[in-house]
């Protein structure tokens, strides 16, 4: 059994209620939205239209509880170890299991996450901080807008890691072969340029220590759809929770462009 379906497993039988950031080395990671029909055609546009935020991996069809080209054994509604609930923009609940709230008409949208750039930079010897320190990576909304498609707008989320400046260039040149995992960061440096007023409050995940002679460097992040469900307000969607993930039986080696 790969240890990508063993990770799956440990989540669907409630063993594994942690972040996955680190777990299963060599295997991508996924965010995950699950809208109704009705709302999925114009969150594909959303996509296509924002591949920086929302690098698609995967689409289900309406119903359907695995996606076949992630993963055998993969169960949609019980396979990530924290999901998060929404009804008309708001967050209602955060659960391990939505096999309750499936629907027929559901649909499932597997995006890219930068997990899976993460095993590269350590592979070329850069820290993150983040799993340094045993936390959650940091993410911050914006004030940077994605583009509209349909009812779907709102801020972009970024994520970050501190490097020396020597370090952020190596990792610029390493991550921008990963466009399916949000390639390139979107910002270096000053916070407030894009619209952060506290570098030590992140909206989601936890702050880490930034030393001295670092600068912050930013991601553009899968938790940017909820972000945006914030502000569009569909009836009824259900995310993972950050830093919770869809670990899939893709390899990582298999998204990097040469």
């Amino acid at each position: 059994m790969l240890e990508s379906e063993q990770i799956r497993l440990a989540a669907r039988n409630g063993t594994l209620n942690q972040p996955t950031t680190g777990l299963a080395y060599g295997f991508v990671q996924a965010n995950l939205v699950i809208l109704p029909a009705a709302d999925a055609m114009d969150f594909l546009v959303f996509c296509q239209r924002n591949p920086k935020p929302c690098p698609l991996l995967g689409v289900s069809t309406p119903g359907e509880r695995g996606i076949p080209s992630l993963g055998v054994n993969l169960d949609i509604a019980t396979d990530i170890p924290r999901y998060r609930v929404w009804q008309d923009g708001e967050m209602v609940n955060e659960c391990a299991d939505v096999s309750h709230l499936w629907r027929d008409d559901l649909v499932s949208f597997a995006l890219g996450c930068s997990f899976s750039f993460e095993e590269a930079l350590l592979e070329q010897g850069l820290e993150l901080r983040h799993i340094t320190q045993g936390r959650n990576v940091p993410m911050y909304r914006t004030n940077v807008p994605t583009n509209t498609a349909g009812k779907f707008h709102g801020p972009l989320v970024v994520s970050m890691r501190p490097f020396k400046p020597a370090d952020a260039i190596r990792a610029i040149q390493i991550t921008t072969r990963f466009p399916d995992v949000h390639g390139s960061p979107v910002h270096i440096g000053d916070p407030e340029l894009i619209g952060i007023k506290n570098i030590n409050q992140p909206e989601y995940g936890d702050a880490v220590d930034i030393k001295e002679g670092e600068m912050p460097v930013f991601w553009a992040c899968g938790v940017t759809p909820q972000s945006v469900l914030m502000d569009s307000k569909p009836k009824f969607c259900i995310t993972h929770a950050p830093g919770y993930m869809l670990v899939t039986d893709l390899k990582n080696a298999q998204l990097a462009v040469m």
